[in-house]
Order: structure tokens, then sequence, then C-alpha cells
């Protein structure tokens, strides 16, 4: 395992699992799975209703807490102050934990503008301990502004959409600016077209791994954390197998080419449902 250290010291694992639309039922076996093949990163959210199944493979995982790094986010309707610290409280009790590694806000939706009251919540939870690093999600340049002016705590990473066709190279550039990770969701393009493009396909050929492999190899390379979700045992392996080859420097600039600033998922902007 890679690990970043992250603006208040904390050392992260730069390869996590992701348990984004896996069913509460499934989930404990899948963090197991995970936790049996290496991962020390898990990322759940309070939406994917999920946090209790997450919870028990960590109970039943046999590893130390402290080997563990634990996210999961606040969700739209429970943005504003007093809303996210009760929310933080619920998702700590599904858990079965007595503190998470971090807390994110999922979305700033910017319609209802209360993201800065909510990551001010996150701050006094950092503040007391609670939980050790604070971020946020799907913000653009614009959101992050207003919280570096108006808010104490410079959120450690900024978890967005990111895969070779969405390739995100101004908001990067802001982050790495302002000492904020980058961290990819959907970083396989859910499994889409990237996985098919024949730059990424040859380069999997060249190196004898999967395009999957060679795409999260990418992302590493780019200083990106980053978080594949499977349900599938021998993907989950699979995933995890990016550490014993480098993707050369022409490599990274034939990936980097494909960008087409093409989303699967909601602009940030747009997307302000609760």
């Amino acid at each position: 395992m890679e690990f970043v250290t992250l603006n208040n010291g904390l050392k992260m694992p730069q390869l996590g699992f992701g348990v984004w639309q896996v069913p509460d039922d499934q989930a404990t076996a899948a963090v197991a799975k995970a936790i049996e093949s290496g991962y020390r990163s898990i990322d759940t959210a309070m939406i994917y209703q999920n946090e209790k199944g997450v919870g028990q493979a960590i109970k039943d995982a046999g590893v130390a807490r402290e080997e563990l790094f634990i996210t999961t986010k606040v969700w739209n309707s429970d943005q504003g102050y007093d809303n996210a610290l009760r929310a933080f409280d619920e998702s700590l009790e599904r858990l079965g934990l007595d503190y998470v590694d971090l807390y994110l806000i999922h979305w700033p939706t910017p319609d209802f503008d209360q993201y800065v009251d909510t990551y001010k919540a996150l701050e006094k939870l950092y503040k007391d301990g609670r939980v050790k690093a604070i971020g946020v999600c799907n913000f653009e340049i614009e959101h992050l502004e207003r919280l570096l002016s108006e808010c104490d705590v410079v959120p450690v990473l900024n978890q967005i959409e990111c895969h070779p066709y969405l390739a995100q190279n101004d908001l990067k550039e802001f982050c790495a600016k302002h000492d904020i990770f980058v961290e990819a969701w959907s970083p396989l393009d859910q499994g889409g077209e990237v996985l098919q493009d024949e730059t990424v396909q040859q380069i999997a050929q060249a190196h004898s791994k999967s395009p999957a492999q060679v795409v999260l190899r990418w992302h590493l390379q780019n200083n990106t954390i980053v978080i594949p979700k499977s349900v599938t045992p021998s993907r989950i392996e699979e995933n995890f197998q990016v550490f014993d080859f480098e993707l050369s420097d022409e490599e990274m600039d034939q990936i980097n080419g494909l960008n087409k600033d093409r989303r699967k998922g909601s602009h940030p902007n747009e997307m302000n449902v609760r």
C-alpha cells in the first residue's frame, strides 16, 4: 500500500474501497473481502444506506481500529450546523465506531447555500477530536474559495468524479495549490467506455494487466486518492494489485490525452436534490 500525508499530517491509504450502490446486506461481505485483500481505507456515506453493514465488517475483521481509515459523509438533507452534528452522531451509531477518520460534505447543493454552516459543524467535530480530518465532495472551485475565505480549517481533500474521460485538470490544479488532495469517485468511469478505450487496452496488454488496473495506476501516479468499488471478490482483489508495475511518462501522457470533460454523474452546481 502507498500512503499520502494529508495537510493536517494524517496518513491515508492512497487506494481505498468504495461501497456506493452496495446494498447493506451485501456490504458486510464486500468490505470483509476488501480488508482480507489488503484494503485499509473504506469509504461509505449515510445516503448509501450501508453504514451498518460496513460497521459489522469492521467489527468482524480482526484488524486493529487504528489500522483502518473510515470515511463517511453528511447528506444534503442534513446540511446546516445543528443538522450536520446530529447526522454525524447517527452515522457513528450505525457504524458502531467511536470516531471516523474522515467526514465529508457530500454535495455543496449551492441552491440551498448551507455548505459553509455545514462545514463549520465539521470543524467543531474536528476540533473536538471526534473526526481525524474533514473535507468535501463534489466542490467546484467557487465553493472551495468560499470555504477557504470563511472557515478556519482547510479541507484535506475534495472527492470528485474523476477518470480519464473527466480529468478535472483545472480543479486538480486549484486543489494542489491549496494543499487539498483530490480523491476520485467513479475512477473507472463506472466500468464504462474508458475500460474499452483502445489506448487503455493497448497499455494494459503491454503490462499484462487489466484495463481497470491501468486506469487505477494512472490515478495513483497523478497523485490522486482512488476508491474503486466492486462486490465481485475477484475484482476486489484485482483492483488492489496495482503496486507492482508503473506506467511510463509516455503512457501517462497518452492517458492524460483521453480527456473529454464528460461526466457520468451530476454537475455539482445542478445537484440540489434533498
